[in-house]
């Protein structure tokens, strides 16, 4: 049995989920081989193959694979989809895009946001908004999974580099195309990845940026926020935390204005430490914080930005 894991990078650097990634499919005590997807993917390949208990990496490179779309990767994942047993990724955009479709194009079921795995094919889920957790195993031929990488632990550096092969790339999908990209670029670390995120909630209106920003710059923190404030239009959409946005597992997680529903904590509560503010003492969040501070969050966010600087 091997697995087939498809990489998830932005073209110069592999991401923390995928790390993640190959310490999960170590559950299944088989030969791990990565695929790097893309354009010019020479130093991502060379950081796949660095990582602990990778065996072999596969790199497929072309022009029309700068921005890889779910049809593309698919059908390069279908042509090798011979060789494996199964096939994961970390539960990110692309794989969330591409391994339903490539489930589709072998006839066997999806995995998706796996938290925990027994191999070979039993696998607990959240269900729910993660009021739940499910077991399922699966009885095809072939396992497709997403897992969700803040489950898992990070494969460390290996003592040597896995071989590197370079795989050609088939024609385009003529079906569809990239188009363009809109994105924001801020200084801050990556929300998935960083080691601090302080968050918070629709109470903060316009005031959002403003008063959450110095807090973050200070702890060198990656900015979070609450559905409501991102349909309030208070924070972009890519900074929303929970289940219908981004996972996180944080050293340190503040979360400031933020009542604690339901479709939040399954994003956060799995943060080492939580500290929650909240004028309101009987707030959901308090159930899951570590630390609790009762208190208007437009006094108390910059006191706590003022302690920090001094």
């Amino acid at each position: 049995m091997s697995v087939l894991i498809l990489a998830d990078h932005d073209g110069r650097q592999l991401k923390a989920a995928s790390r993640r990634a190959v310490g999960a499919a170590k559950a299944w005590n088989a030969p791990i081989h990565v695929l790097v997807v893309g354009d010019d993917t020479a130093a991502v390949a060379a950081q796949a193959a660095a990582l602990e208990g990778v065996t072999r990496v596969l790199r497929v490179d072309a022009a029309h694979l700068a921005h890889p779309l779910a049809a593309d990767v698919a059908n390069i994942i279908k042509a090798l989809a011979g060789d494996f047993q199964v096939i994961l990724a970390p539960h990110a955009t692309l794989a969330k895009d591409v391994l339903p479709r490539v489930a589709g194009l072998l006839d066997v079921a999806m995995i998706a946001d796996a938290i925990e795995i027994t191999a070979p094919a039993t696998y607990v889920r959240p269900i729910y908004a993660g009021n739940l957790l499910a077991t399922v195993e699966s009885n095809d031929p072939i396992q497709v999974v997403t897992v969700r990488a803040t489950s898992f632990a990070a494969a460390g550096d290996a003592a040597s580099p896995a071989a590197i092969e370079s795989l050609p790339a088939p024609a385009a999908d003529t079906r569809v195309r990239w188009v363009s990209e809109s994105k924001n670029v801020s200084e801050r670390p990556e929300l998935a990845s960083a080691r601090v995120v302080v968050s918070g909630g629709r109470s903060f209106g316009e005031r959002f940026e403003e008063l959450l920003g110095p807090l973050a710059d200070q702890l060198g923190a990656a900015i979070g926020a609450t559905r409501a404030a991102v349909d309030a239009g208070f924070a972009p959409n890519e900074q929303q935390v929970g289940q219908t946005g981004t996972v996180v597992a944080p050293e340190l997680y503040i979360a400031a204005g933020i009542s604690g529903a339901q479709q939040h904590l399954a994003g956060m509560k799995d943060s080492q430490v939580i500290v929650a503010i909240n004028h309101d003492p009987d707030a959901a969040i308090f159930q899951v914080a570590d630390f609790g501070l009762v208190a208007d969050l437009f006094d108390a966010v910059p006191q706590l930005t003022k302690a920090l600087e001094q």
